[in-house]
């Protein structure tokens, strides 16, 4: 975190059109992690895919007028077999998103493979293996019926190893063009 150190909350969304996971983490200002919150929020029963829409929009955003937010960390939509379900997570990521920007947060999506190489260290690594370092991580027990929430929790621990890292700094600044000017002789013609 930056030099001028505050409490910081992250809320951690792993959206979803059946199963919507979610999880809070409070970073202190001496930049410990602490678990405050984690659930997920079941769509299965909502017939209309306009409806899930709005129940996304209106439980994200009650859980940012509960927890005050500063930063939403949500997991990417990944390019899949089907085209139609990469389409039902970006709308179901947008309602998340437009909720927490309606009250001020800051948004950072992460891949999952990104997410599960900081939580396990491997970005292949399965639910349960990201659930069990998760609940190492933040020193808490989860049931196992909470995976998608566990995965939410782990985007929210990925944004926030993002945010400590001091390579975080270097990699934002970094650029192709920087790299090419930097490194002349790596570039072949």
């Amino acid at each position: 975190m930056s030099s001028g150190k505050r409490e910081r909350v992250i809320l951690g969304i792993d959206p979803g059109t059946n199963i919507l996971g979610f999880g809070v983490v409070r970073v202190d200002a001496a930049g410990h992690p602490a678990f405050v919150d984690m659930g997920v929020v079941d769509l299965r029963k909502v017939e209309s895919a306009y409806d899930k829409l709005e129940v996304i929009h209106e439980k994200v955003g009650a859980l940012c007028d509960l927890h005050h937010p500063d930063d939403l960390a949500l997991e990417s939509p990944f390019y899949g077999k089907n085209a139609q379900v990469i389409l039902k997570l970006g709308r179901a990521q947008g309602a998340a998103m437009i909720a927490g920007l309606d009250r001020g947060a800051r948004i950072y999506e992460y891949a999952p493979r990104k997410a599960k190489m900081a939580i396990c260290g491997n970005g292949a690594a399965s639910k349960e293996q990201v659930s069990l370092m998760v609940q190492r991580t933040l020193g808490i027990k989860i049931d196992s019926k909470y995976l998608d929430a566990t995965d939410a929790l782990a985007i929210a621990m990925c944004h926030f190893y993002q945010l400590t890292s001091p390579l975080a700094a270097v990699q934002a600044t970094s650029s192709w063009e920087k790299f090419v000017a930097s490194n002349p002789e790596r570039i072949k013609k």
